[in-house]
Parts: structure tokens; C-alpha cells; sequence
């Protein structure tokens, strides 16, 4: 039995206290406000909302250009090609120079003298369709190249419905420069405004699909916000709509269970269905690569794609010399009494991973109704006594008990794998293996006894007894609460410094222990900086679907639109592109697919 001391709510480790009602398992831990204060001044992970995506695009566009005194056309094609990795972007130029750079990414920049040594009045014929044309009636790129404007849009809209958008090259044959985006939305809007609208939309979600450090929140129905991170380091986060899932592989957060060792596990644990079905029964696993083989003849030495020859009744691995009736120097006709107990082991131990991990997950759901029982507890305790006022440490203990009950769920999937043969069987000796799983029970087992202990405190009619037995139950969910903190630090500290951390294999990374809980992501503020004219405003990142931004760039983008309309759409601060329609609806939608664009009524 472990000694408790007491620590009052004063100065205890994490004393949280919340007045909103529990709905959900997701985000549960961290209704705290505490935490939230605490998240607030450490955050590293942003939610990124349809409003600010802009924003935090415009953001990245403009360091790249301010850092290489480049176009925005320009910074944005080296930051796709780069993945918006500006780190990366920098290491490329610091160590091979702004020419192999500009190479890389595709972009081929000639001296606009070079592309305007033609009047505009006089013909030329386009390479592509052969047709004379008016000078001002083509366009040149960057790269020099010059066609007329009716094949530059009939390829850009190809490309567009093709879902290029991101990176149009140009058309003269094995020229890879990409097209200016300016030319290619210009171009496409006199023609098609539908497509001009996909292109801009494919350019801005770009942002998200192609940046490493920024995900959509995978919330169904989808809540229409990313996630931006400061590190690849592996983490768990929280969506301001309350979902919380793993960055790495965008499901449930499941610490301390790495990526790989969850999607495993998930997979076990499936639902069989009829195709599963079908696979078992009609395919057997390769001793080499494991894949599925079908048998598709009758002899029972089958050789798998990867090469490797195996006999089919029993799945050994064989030689290629055999008859139709024997593989030579292999025999499994008879009945070998060690595969069945193997069998029975396998199966047995899966079930004991299994119906812990789940115990501990039905627990965690009929935990959840714990939140509104003690607040009626305690709204009646006050009524009843109103020198009792402090009842911090009862929701202190409901988040810990959370908290710690959802890592000891998940640490039964990774002992599943940490400890068995699927995974690590070649990085660790029989003896290794044995020492190293004593050493994890053991914390796990006694980490599971205190948090049943924490969980049969909480659920005690305190609200019916008198001063002293509260007391009695306050100092022992204060301690608790605090000695379940410190043994899932220890249980994680194990699993990555004596367990993971040993290992030669990077593969199974798992998110950092956090005392509070998945940390909740804060929502991006928009960046304000100072005009040329001493003016503070917000940035305005043009939208080339109104015209909002810079006055030169807005009147490019609507062309020949009234005076009066033009001053209606210089709206600033605004991040969202409004609808020229009555209806007032965006003109388009992040929560839509760019491949759908507007075609939603």
C-alpha cells in the first residue's frame, strides 16, 4: 500500500476547476481552465480557419519574398516545390545559390526588356496553332516563350480540370517553367470564371496539402479548419471543434501507442467483413514479404511475386525443386502438436492485450457521466454549506482520472506489439525481452491500481456526508491525482527512453507525455504590420475572385468593372471572398473538395 501525503489545493501539482458540462470523450481532458491558460502562453499548434487561411498563407508568401526579393508568383512556386518548408527553401539557397534555386523549382526569370521588343500593333504567328495574331493579343512568360492568348487559356483550363493548378508549365515542348499565376487567373476569368475560381482555390488549399506542418482536422462532418504545428515532432492536438486526434496519421489520439503500432492494431481488431473473410480463406500469408497469395493451380508449391517459393498447405517456406507429390526435403503431412499450442498462445495473448485495452475504454465512456453527477454533488454541498466553496480538487481528480485512463487503455496495444513477435523480435534477446516486460507491467499494474482507487473515490456519495469524511475524500483525491501524474510521466519516460529509445527502428515515434493533456490548439491571429505610410493595418492578401488588396492588383483583376464596383469590394480585413450574388454566398468553400468547386447550389 503506498503512503499518501497531502498537498492542499493551494499548492498542488494541477488543480483545474471548470463550470461547462462534459458532451463528448473528445476533448474531455482539457475543459479545464487552467489548462487553457497554461496552453494559451506554450501553444505550437494553430487552428487554421477558413478566415485565416489567407492569412497564414499571405504570411509565409511574404517572408520568402521580403528574405529573396522575389514576386509573389515567384515565392509561391518555390514554396510548393519545397512544400512550404521555408527551412528547407533557405538551406537549398544558402548552400547552392539563388540560380540552382530558381532552377529546382522550375522558375526561368529573362529581363523584361527582352519580352517587350515588340509594338504592340504589329503581328506574330503562334507556334501552337499557327494563327497570326495581334502582339497585344499574346502573352510571354517568364521563360520567354510566346503564344497567343486563346491556346495559353485553352491550356490552362486543361491543366485546371486536370487538378495542375498548382504548378502550370508552359506549352513550348520540354520547357518547365511554371506559369505566372497573375496571366494564368487573368486569362482564364475573361473565358470561364468557374475555372479561375478553381484555380485560386487549388492555390489556397495548396497551403494545407502540401505543407508537412499543416493538416485538415479529420472531424466528420468536417469542421473546415487545419492544424499548423511548429515542429515534426510527433504530438496529439485538439481541433476548436473538440476533436483530438494524432498529427502524424490523423486518428484518435492514441498515445502511447505509436502510428504504425495503432494502425496495426486497428486492423486486428476490425469488424471482419466478407472480403476479409474471403482473404482468409482463399489466400495465404508469404513467409518472405507476408503478402496475400492466391492459389491459381493445383500443385501446392506456390511461389509468391516477391520470389520466394512456399508450400501452400502449410506456409513454409520451401525450395523450388518438387513433383506433384512431394517438395523436396519438406514434409508437413503430419500433425505437429507445437503449431496448435502456438496457435492457442498467439490467440490467447491477444485476448488478454484486447480485453483490456477495452475494459479500460468502456470505463473511460460510463466515466464520462462522472462530470455531471459530482456537479450536482457539489451545487449541493454549496447550497447545503456555503463555507464549503473550494471543490477544485473534485475536478482536478475527474481530468486526471480521464487523462491516465485513456493512456492505460492505449498502453495495451503497444505491449501488444513492444512484447511480441510481430515488430521487434530481431532487436531484442529472449532474456531483453522478458526483463524489459517485467519492467513495463510493473509500472503499468501499478498505475492501473491507483487510477481504480482515484475512480472509487470519485464515485462516493460525498455530497451526503458530513465535514470531516469530505475531507477525508478531498485529501485522498488530492494525492491521488498527484501520484497518477507522476507514474504515467515515469510509465511514458520508460516506453521512450528504456523500451523505444534502445531500439535501432525510427519508425515508432510516439507524442511527449503532457500533464494537462492533448494541448488544445489556438486559433491563428491575423499578423498587422505597417504600411509605407506610417498607416498600421492588417495584411491584405489579394483575392483575385474580388479584387480585394492593393489598388494596381485590384484593378488588373476585375478589368473593366465600374468605378463604383471596384470601390465596393475594397473592403479591408477581409480574408473571406464574398459573393457577387444576391444570395451572398462564398463564392467557394473550404468545406468543399476543390475538384467540386462551385458547382454545389
Amino acid at each position: 500500500m503506498e503512503d499518501y501525503i497531502y498537498i492542499s489545493s493551494e499548492s498542488g501539482d494541477d488543480c483545474y476547476a471548470s463550470d461547462e458540462d462534459m458532451e463528448s470523450l473528445d476533448g474531455i481532458e482539457n475543459e479545464d481552465p487552467e489548462s487553457m491558460v497554461a496552453s494559451s502562453k506554450t501553444s505550437v499548434c494553430k487552428v487554421i480557419t477558413r478566415g485565416s487561411l489567407l492569412a497564414a498563407q499571405k504570411e509565409d508568401l511574404q517572408r520568402v519574398m521580403e528574405l529573396l526579393s522575389v514576386r509573389e508568383h515567384h515565392a509561391r512556386t518555390l514554396l510548393i516545390h519545397y512544400r512550404w518548408d521555408i527551412e528547407k527553401l533557405l538551406a537549398v539557397y544558402v548552400e547552392k545559390g539563388r540560380q540552382c534555386l530558381f532552377s529546382e523549382a522550375s522558375i526561368n526569370v529573362v529581363n523584361s526588356f527582352d519580352l517587350n521588343t515588340m509594338v504592340s500593333t504589329s503581328n506574330m504567328t503562334c507556334e501552337i496553332c499557327m494563327d497570326d495574331v495581334l502582339v497585344k493579343d499574346a502573352t510571354t512568360m517568364d521563360c520567354g516563350h510566346c503564344f497567343c492568348n486563346n491556346c495559353w487559356t485553352e491550356h490552362f483550363i486543361v491543366k485546371i480540370d486536370e487538378g495542375q493548378s498548382k504548378r502550370i508549365r508552359c506549352m513550348m515542348h520540354k520547357c518547365n517553367t511554371i506559369c505566372d499565376e497573375d496571366v494564368v487567373r487573368k486569362l482564364v476569368r475573361q473565358r470561364e470564371r468557374a475555372k479561375s475560381d478553381k484555380f485560386d482555390r487549388f492555390l489556397l488549399e495548396s497551403y494545407i496539402e502540401d505543407n508537412k506542418m499543416v493538416k485538415w482536422c479529420p472531424s466528420v462532418p468536417h469542421c473546415g479548419n487545419a492544424i499548423r504545428v511548429e515542429s515534426d515532432e510527433p504530438c496529439e492536438v485538439e481541433c476548436s471543434c473538440g476533436m483530438q486526434f494524432c498529427f502524424g496519421c490523423l486518428s484518435e489520439a492514441h498515445s502511447p501507442c505509436s502510428c504504425f503500432m495503432w494502425e496495426l492494431w486497428e486492423k486486428k481488431c476490425r469488424d471482419e467483413s466478407e472480403t476479409v473473410n474471403w482473404i482468409t480463406v482463399h489466400t495465404k500469408l508469404c513467409p518472405k514479404c507476408y503478402k496475400p497469395v492466391e492459389k491459381n493451380g493445383g500443385c501446392n508449391l506456390v511461389r509468391c511475386v516477391c520470389g520466394q517459393p512456399f508450400c501452400w498447405l502449410c506456409g513454409g517456406a520451401t525450395g523450388t525443386a518438387h513433383t506433384y507429390n512431394s517438395i523436396a526435403n519438406h514434409s508437413c503431412g503430419r500433425f505437429k502438436e507445437e503449431t496448435l499450442k502456438r496457435a492457442k498462445l498467439d490467440l490467447q495473448r491477444y485476448m488478454h492485450y484486447h480485453n483490456r485495452y477495452k475494459a479500460h475504454m468502456d470505463s473511460l465512456k460510463k466515466e464520462a457521466t462522472l462530470k455531471k453527477t459530482i456537479t450536482r454533488k457539489v451545487s449541493y454541498l454549496e447550497d447545503k454549506d456555503p463555507t464549503l466553496r473550494d471543490f477544485s480538487w473534485v475536478t482536478d481528480g475527474i481530468y486526471r482520472l480521464f487523462r491516465s485512463r485513456r493512456a492505460l487503455s492505449y498502453s495495451y496495444p503497444f505491449a501488444f506489439y513492444m512484447f511480441g513477435d510481430e515488430l521487434f523480435s530481431g532487436e531484442m534477446s529472449l532474456e531483453e525481452r522478458e526483463i524489459k516486460k517485467n519492467l513495463f507491467e510493473d509500472q503499468q499494474q501499478h498505475l492501473e491500481l491507483n487510477v481504480e482507487k482515484l475512480s472509487k473515490f470519485l464515485e462516493e456519495p460525498f455530497d451526503q456526508y458530513d465535514e470531516n469524511q469530505i475531507k477525508e475524500v478531498k485529501m485522498q483525491v488530492l494525492n491521488l491525482s498527484v501520484l497518477i501524474g507522476s507514474l504515467c510521466k515515469k510509465m511514458y519516460e520508460c516506453i521512450q527512453n528504456d523500451l523505444l529509445g534502445s531500439l535501432q527502428c525510427t519508425l515508432h515515434l510516439i507524442a511527449p507525455y503532457h500533464s494537462k493533456g492533448v494541448e488544445k490548439a489556438k486559433e491563428l491571429s491575423v499578423v498587422c504590420t505597417t504600411e509605407a505610410n506610417n498607416s498600421s493595418r492588417c495584411h491584405e492578401p489579394v483575392d483575385h475572385l474580388t479584387g480585394i488588396g492593393d489598388e494596381s492588383t485590384a484593378s488588373s483583376a476585375l478589368g473593366d468593372s465600374p468605378p463604383a464596383t471596384r470601390n465596393k469590394r475594397h473592403r479591408k480585413n477581409k480574408y473571406v471572398a464574398e459573393s457577387s450574388s444576391s444570395s451572398g454566398r462564398p463564392l467557394f468553400d473550404l468545406n468543399w473538395p476543390a475538384h467540386i468547386g462551385n458547382g454545389k447550389s
